[in-house]
């Protein structure tokens, strides 16, 4: 075996384990946000949870959604290598911002500082420290992966990418036309709810339950093609 086919093969085992671990995460915090409850919307409420429970108010943050997006650093790589060929600018274009708005999210995942705030929260002497501690609560929320303008645009790169990746995909005889479709709706109708979700939130969370269901086919999916595609002896 060539170190060219190697390296394909630990890149697509790479890719389908990520896959395989954001279909596990989407379920097991699915479960989780079921029992003990979803995301808190202020600094206060989060404050008091972490008051109760440390750990609940971890869980309920949004250390989820930053595994399961820091996951596409992994995949993104063996999905750009293997539709390179079919149209090299998109690819290339989809793959270098998805990378991009991975990060992003990653960078600007509130979870760490809230938990520091909190604990500074819960020891605060005064009822002005407290005040102080909740304002710079709300200042991290307001520049979290899911309010500030940069994860606005982080959204539209990421899903907006998976749009014209899942397209590409389509012509492409190494993965499944349900891989590329279930991908294609997912993010389609994702990419839709963070388009609107600022300006009619209500009317955008009625797109989750849609577009959930379609990447609960695309994980499992992308999973099967790339350990199927890591057996294969071609070149990339």
């Amino acid at each position: 075996m060539s170190d060219n086919e190697l390296f394909q093969q630990r890149l697509c085992k790479t890719a389908g384990v990520a896959a395989l671990l954001q279909l596990c995460t989407l379920g097991a915090f699915s479960i989780v946000m079921g029992i003990i409850g979803t995301k808190p919307d202020t600094a206060a409420e989060y404050f008091a949870i972490y008051e109760q429970n440390p750990v609940h108010a971890l869980l309920r943050g949004d250390i989820s959604v930053m595994i399961l997006i820091g996951l596409y650093l992994a995949i993104i790589p063996a999905l750009a290598a293997k539709l390179w060929k079919i149209n090299p600018v998109w690819v290339g274009y989809a793959a270098m911002l998805s990378i991009i708005a991975a990060m992003g999210a990653i960078f600007s995942e509130s979870s760490f500082s809230l938990l520091h705030l909190g604990a500074r929260y819960v020891e605060a002497a005064s009822e002005a420290a407290r005040a102080e501690i909740l304002a710079a609560g709300e200042a991290v929320i307001a520049s979290d992966l899911w309010n500030s303008t940069a994860a606005y645009m982080g959204g539209i790169f990421l899903q907006g990418s998976g749009v014209v990746l899942s397209v590409v995909m389509l012509r492409s005889k190494d993965f499944s036309k349900v891989t590329a479709v279930s991908g294609l709706l997912g993010n389609a109708i994702d990419l839709v709810q963070h388009l609107v979700h600022p300006f009619a939130p209500s009317f955008a969370a009625s797109f989750q339950a849609f577009m959930g269901v379609f990447y609960l086919v695309w994980y499992p999916m992308l999973a099967r093609d790339f350990f199927l595609l890591a057996k294969k002896k071609v070149s990339i």
